[in-house]
């Protein structure tokens, strides 16, 4: 045990006085929902990433939601959907009555193999939903080739990827859509959040109906032509996503230095892989995920870290691994998936890091490792 203060995977910086005045106007104005706030907020992420609309919603699941909604997914459609992600992902189509077809891993990187989504279409495959996990694009241009071909609907899953560049993009201008998150562990928060952003007038003019139940404004009134959700965005989170995206590429930039550090220091460890960046790629590093060997118990070094008051866990799931996705594989096995779901390993990524506390995290995984390959070789020889 230590008695070194705590290490947390990572931090909201919102300073209060980032945010004091803007929440006090939102209070005095006695509108706390669908005013200027949300929709400053939409044109500031819709400027940021690159594209023509942003549509604030209460998730990325919910964003995505509305997205299969929009591309008129239905029961009966089969979804390509990236297996390594959290399981929000899969639940959309799930929820729309369509069926999530779970495609592999690359064997080197936790984004989805573009081959192995191949070997998977169907022809009631309507619609691609591609994972950009922990702020790294997936090969989003081959997608969209691989869309156009078979007149399929592109989703990118940027919940994770905001400020993350491919191909000269940003993350969240790909495909026909893209959908973001502001979970307290994204690298922008509003508490809880999401938004849609895209370049399809149609598609946009839609979410935002549907994201207010359906309503749409007429010279004599309201009318719900559509049966449609509450899934609308609070002025006060949008002040807070507001008041960060002010300072957004501070903040990203803060957040590569730190794990650029840790990937130098990393580069030589027993029983660790660092993920590297494909070319004309910069990831977002929403998280800093390494990969154990094999012959690692993740559970160990877990707890080990625990141990020295350094918090550490899961990438994340692997989906067809749990219950509710076991029967959307299909005939192929996912390999690199489920090695990724039992062995990727996040590492605290905090607001300005500083180099003693990546040392002490490093120092620690080190320590982490020896003792689980000791406990490893202990228990092969018991």
């Amino acid at each position: 045990m230590t008695d070194q203060p705590r290490l947390p995977l990572t931090k909201p910086t919102i300073p209060f006085g980032d945010v004091e005045a803007d929440i006090r106007t939102i209070l005095e104005s006695g509108q706390l929902t669908s005013g200027r706030f949300v929709s400053d907020f939409e044109a500031s992420v819709a400027s940021f990433v690159g594209v023509d609309h942003a549509v604030a919603v209460t998730s990325a699941t919910t964003a995505l939601h509305l997205a299969l909604v929009c591309a008129g997914v239905k029961p009966g459609d089969d979804v390509l959907v990236s297996d390594f992600t959290f399981p929000a992902t899969a639940n959309v189509v799930l929820q729309q009555g369509a069926t999530p077809v779970l495609v592999d891993s690359l064997p080197d990187g936790f984004e989805l193999s573009v081959e192995d989504l191949e070997a998977r279409l169907t022809p009631a495959t309507t619609a691609i939903i591609a994972v950009d996990p922990f702020g790294q694009p997936a090969d989003h241009r081959r997608l969209e080739n691989i869309a156009d071909a078979h007149n399929l609907t592109l989703i990118a899953d940027a919940a994770c990827s905001l400020g993350a560049i491919r191909d000269n993009r940003q993350a969240g201008a790909h495909g026909d859509v893209g959908c973001f998150s502001f979970h307290p562990r994204k690298t922008i928060t509003c508490g809880e959040g999401g938004m849609l952003t895209t370049n399809n007038e149609e598609l946009a003019d839609k979410a935002r109906t549907l994201r207010s139940h359906g309503a749409e404004r007429t010279p004599t009134g309201i009318v719900f032509n559509e049966a449609g959700y509450n899934y609308r965005l609070s002025e006060i989170q949008a002040a807070l996503g507001l008041s960060q995206m002010r300072r957004v590429d501070e903040i990203l930039d803060d957040r590569r230095q730190t794990a650029h550090t840790f990937e130098d220091l990393l580069a030589d460890t027993d029983g660790v892989t660092v993920p590297q960046a494909p070319a004309d790629t910069n990831w977002a590093y929403q998280s800093f995920v390494v990969v154990l060997d094999d012959y690692l118990s993740r559970a160990d070094v877990v707890a080990h870290m625990a141990a020295e008051n350094i918090e550490t866990t899961i990438g994340t799931y692997a989906c067809h691994q749990h219950g509710a996705y076991t029967s959307f594989t299909g005939s192929r096995a996912l390999p690199n998936s489920a090695r990724f779901g039992n062995q990727a390993l996040t590492l605290p990524l905090l607001p300005s890091m500083t180099r003693a506390q990546i040392d002490r995290t490093v120092t620690a995984l080190h320590a982490a490792i020896d003792s689980a390959l000791q406990q490893a070789t202990q228990h092969k020889a018991a």
